[in-house]
């Protein structure tokens, strides 16, 4: 904190919840309370619309209902695999961020300053992401760990965490190992611009697994954002798609040409109805 300067009421509410606890639990608590209300709360609205008939003509696979059995293993299996293993990785990033030199005081970072470190971090998880997930759609790494979130054919918004613990380990170091390495060598990152990563990221994922195509859907007014369309044939068709956030490298290296086409038929089917 530089001398003489006085933290804002944001800031000392901050600080406040550090005194007299261990600083890595307690963000560990922090990130995962935003994780769960982000997660489940962007899902809600997606939820609600399952019961609303005028919505049904805005599903991207009408045809295939998911039934209770099958969300309630989904909500059994994500809640054990974010207690068990996503807890405890967000346990042990305070201690990590402060090895690379994470700024965790104040002033907090100005909001120019988070935009611009947030769309990076898209950027560098979309890379990664996007070979991670070419490899696990090889041989034994489909076989034995993909396959767990191939289940759903039709996904639904809080599909989008349902997979193997090793999936979840390996493909959440994009969001995760990110910011760490861009601290380490480009720039600082504060601490809780992590946390509004971490909440764009799972606002972008559960969008993407949404089941939906509405008019005012994020991908219709930002033409290289994936969103739900380009993950939801994933998920159809097994195939192509690998991208988390963007279509660029889909485009880039031919792993979309099938779904282009399949595209391109199901507008004008739309159009023709």
């Amino acid at each position: 904190m530089p001398k003489g300067y006085a933290p804002t009421w944001a800031e000392q509410q901050w600080f406040s919840l550090f005194e007299g606890r261990n600083e890595a639990v307690t963000f560990g608590i922090i990130a995962f309370i935003v994780h769960q209300t982000v997660y489940y709360g962007r899902y809600l609205p997606y939820f609600i619309c399952d019961y609303i008939p005028a919505m049904q003509k805005y599903k991207l696979q009408p045809d295939k209902e998911i039934s209770n059995q099958q969300w309630w293993k989904c909500v059994r299996s994500l809640l054990i695999s974010q207690i068990f293993v996503q807890l405890p990785m967000m346990m042990f990033f305070l201690p990590a961020a402060r090895m690379v030199g994470f700024e965790c005081g104040a002033p907090f970072p100005a909001w120019l300053r988070v935009a611009f470190q947030v769309s990076v971090f898209f950027v560098i998880e979309d890379f990664y992401h996007y070979w991670a997930h070419r490899l696990f759609h090889y041989g034994i790494f489909y076989k034995r760990i993909h396959k767990v979130h191939h289940e759903h054919t039709a996904p639904f918004g809080i599909a989008a965490e349902y997979a193997h613990p090793l999936e979840t380990a390996i493909l959440g170091q994009g969001t995760i190992a990110g910011p760490l390495f861009f601290n380490y060598f480009i720039e600082q990152v504060h601490i809780t611009t992590m946390l509004i990563w971490i909440a764009a990221r799972l606002w972008q994922t559960v969008e993407a697994h949404c089941g939906y195509d509405f008019p005012w859907s994020t991908s219709h007014w930002l033409p290289f954002w994936a969103g739900a369309s380009h993950h939801d044939y994933h998920h159809m068709a097994f195939v192509d798609n690998f991208a988390s956030t963007f279509r660029w490298w889909d485009r880039i290296f031919g792993t979309d040409c099938r779904y282009q086409a399949y595209e391109a038929r199901r507008q004008l089917k739309s159009k023709t109805e």
